[in-house]
């Protein structure tokens, strides 16, 4: 692969959390936001979706990697960089905005957890079939 096509290759983080149910409409508000964030920081998409078909005989569920309660829903995410400069360069920035700490403080309080960092699984990926 040239330096022109490590250039050009898009980069993603994936991530599956799950979200008690009853929070949902809360977490799908900070997420909206939290989208708008990493686009400003150079992410060029970001996307949620909630599980819905989540079991395949012989494999292991997202159910059972984050340890899902019966009350929770799985989401399972990613956020599409053109490079991976441009992702790291991000994954430094995002954390460190202001507004960040505003929507995540409310979504990690012990009282009423709607995000525990512990149970999600993330990644970043580089291409293999495009």
């Amino acid at each position: 692969m040239s330096t022109k096509d490590k250039n050009t290759t898009n980069y993603i983080d994936g991530f599956v959390l799950p979200i008690p149910r009853i929070y949902m409409d809360e977490y799908k508000k900070a997420a909206e936001k939290v989208a708008e964030i990493w686009k400003e920081y150079g992410a060029i998409a970001y996307f949620e979706f909630v599980g819905d078909d989540l079991y395949l005989e012989g494999t292991k569920s997202f159910t059972e990697t984050v340890d899902a309660k019966e009350d929770e829903e799985i989401v399972f995410g990613w956020v599409v960089f053109p490079s991976k400069e441009i992702r790291d360069l991000a994954n430094k920035k995002v954390p460190a905005d202001p507004r960040m700490t505003e929507l995540v403080m409310p979504l990690t309080n012990p009282e009423k957890l709607i995000f525990d960092a512990g149970r999600m699984v993330y990644g970043g990926f580089k291409p293999l079939v495009q």
